[in-house]
């Protein structure tokens, strides 16, 4: 994240395939997730932000309600916004909000274009991904906001690799 040039959307050599960004929703799937899970993962994420300078917002949710939030230097009240788009696609789609973005850009278009939703309500850019548990599904969604969509995405996925596997 730190000194990384930002990636366009163009280069399907850095861009991850459908095939990937699936591949990781069926890989990072938690055994339980309880406020105190989402208090240690919601710390994770400040943690790398701190470590990187990432200028993000945070946040978690569970069903509904908001168990974690922090704003790092450099992130706006714009940051928020993004978060409640983008955690609102993951609620409505179960999947995370790149994913859905790639899935509208795959068939040729845009979720603007063609997803007949509020884009001020919506938002599938990178950032938010769900919180997929063991044999019950998607109960809420970890969320980043102040990076380029994509690396948003990495950073959410990177803290959740780290935490699933500890």
């Amino acid at each position: 994240m730190s000194g990384r040039e930002i990636t366009p959307r163009s280069t399907p050599e850095i861009t991850p395939s459908l095939e990937e960004l699936e591949a990781q929703e069926r890989r990072l799937v938690f055994p339980q997730f309880s406020y105190y899970d989402a208090w240690a993962l919601g710390s994770l994420l400040v943690d790398l932000a701190r470590e990187s300078q990432a200028p993000v917002a945070i946040d978690i949710h569970r069903a509904g309600q908001q168990l974690f939030h922090a704003a790092m230097p450099g992130s706006t009240p714009d940051n928020d916004a993004w978060i409640a788009r983008k955690r609102r696609v993951v609620e409505r789609y179960g999947a995370a909000s790149y994913l859905v973005g790639a899935r509208f850009r795959a068939k040729g278009t845009t979720f603007e274009e063609s997803s007949r939703l509020d884009p001020d309500t919506y938002a599938a850019h990178g950032g938010s991904f769900p919180i997929n548990v063991e044999g019950v599904g998607v109960i809420g969604a970890v969320t980043v906001s102040g990076l380029p969509q994509l690396e948003d995405h990495r950073f959410v996925v990177g803290a959740l690799e780290q935490f699933l596997s500890e």
